[in-house]
């Protein structure tokens, strides 16, 4: 009994230095925002993209996997592109019954003339089901810019041009655009797209507003034929979990820049319960902490209304925590509602924010658990090295 004030002693100090800590992070997490709302502000501020002076043609490989929520309206606003230059559309999928091709069929209604073709071909190439599809519509590429547009991906009218002009410098060896989430599945698919839109683009503009990465990223992306032809084609990178990464790795490789650009395209998300939502997350943070554990484990400050929440609770509002508190719950709004302005959409309403910032946190820790991810019906181990091995089907 004579060791029990001992050990209160002990727990309380261990209990204030963790609230130290804590208060530290949200200090710098702090410091983020206001930087990260400093080039969303920048961002808003730049001219939209002209076009290329002499467009290129453009061939557009779109994947696709069964009859996701929005699909019409987003294989038929690629169709809308306004590219002056020619435009070849190449979609893909791996099963004759998959209806995503009736949603082809209906989507062209009303859209006569177009350089449409459909590849319907099971090959696999690897591990990663989206590039096999992709590899089995390599053959059909005509023109000199080849863009890869996710088939949840809705394209604003211009964002094609841009893109493809992106490509007119010579020193630029892929592109990609900016985007934000967009909830096609009720609530759980709501919360998935606010964090791409508030969390995940803001760290994009950060890195890239302060040349600390060079993201290339995976929903609509482009490169020159002739650079697909150096980095050794799609099927250099067909067992690789982050193909997006990889390819801009080995962009950068040949002594290229990456480049991207507006406006934004709008990434549908199509959750429809918890559990799929962290399937889904988990598999992205699984990739980022695969690509870089150093910055993965560092972009814990960017959790700042949770992490203020906990040194709140375990301060017993003390230590200036609730000031804390509000100040992040503050410059969260403002970066949603500044992001929200520049995308010129609203992934979810600024009541939910901090719900989805806590989910957020708790999907961080989790990613430091996990060594496996579940994509379209499979399980894979995810090797050191960013590859993937299938485990089984679900």
């Amino acid at each position: 009994m004579a060791d029990e004030p001992a050990r209160e002693e002990w727990i309380t100090r261990l209990t204030q230095y963790f609230v130290i800590l804590l208060i530290a992070m949200v200090a710098a997490g702090l410091v983020y925002g206001l930087i990260a709302s400093a080039f969303v502000t920048r961002r808003a501020a730049q001219p939209p993209p002209g076009a290329a002076c002499v467009p290129s043609g453009v061939t557009i490989l779109r994947p696709l996997h069964g009859d996701e929520p929005g699909l019409v309206e987003a294989i038929r606003s690629v169709f809308n592109h306004g590219h002056v230059a020619p435009v070849q559309i190449i979609f893909g999928v791996a099963d004759a019954e998959d209806p995503a091709l009736l949603a082809i069929e209906r989507a062209r209604i009303g859209y006569p003339g177009l350089d449409v073709s459909v590849v319907v071909s099971p090959q696999r190439h690897g591990a990663n089901r989206k590039m096999s599809n992709i590899i089995n519509m390599e053959a059909l590429i005509r023109h000199p810019v080849v863009m890869i547009i996710d088939s949840d991906v809705k394209v604003p009218r211009g964002a094609v041009s841009a893109l493809a002009a992106s490509l007119a410098d010579p020193a630029v060896g892929v592109g990609s655009c900016l985007h934000a989430g967009m909830g096609n599945a009720g609530f759980w698919s709501r919360l998935a797209a606010m964090d791409i839109t508030y969390r995940f683009m803001p760290s994009v503009l950060v890195g890239r507003g302060l040349n600390l990465a060079e993201p290339v990223m995976g929903p609509m992306m482009a490169l020159r034929s002739d650079t697909l032809s150096r980095v050794g084609g799609f099927s250099a990178f067909a067992d690789v979990l982050a193909d997006d990464y990889e390819i801009g790795r080995a962009v950068r490789g040949l002594g290229l820049r990456v480049a991207v650009c507006g406006p934004f395209v709008l990434h549908g998300c199509s959750e429809t319960g918890l559990a799929a939502l962290l399937r889904h997350e988990l598999r992205w943070t699984r990739t980022i902490y695969g690509i870089d554990r150093a910055g993965f484990t560092g972009s814990i400050i960017t959790h700042v209304t949770p992490v203020a929440l906990l040194a709140l609770l375990l301060s017993g509002g003390t230590m200036g925590t609730p000031l804390l508190l509000l100040a992040a719950l503050a410059l969260r709004s403002a970066i949603k509602l500044r992001i929200d302005r520049v995308s010129g959409t609203v992934s979810g309403p600024l009541w939910l924010l901090p719900l989805r910032d806590c989910l957020s946190l708790f999907v961080y820790v989790l990613t430091f658990f996990v060594g496996k991810v579940d994509w379209r019906g499979s399980r894979f181990k995810v090797t050191a090295d960013g590859r993937l091995l299938q485990e089984r089907q679900i």
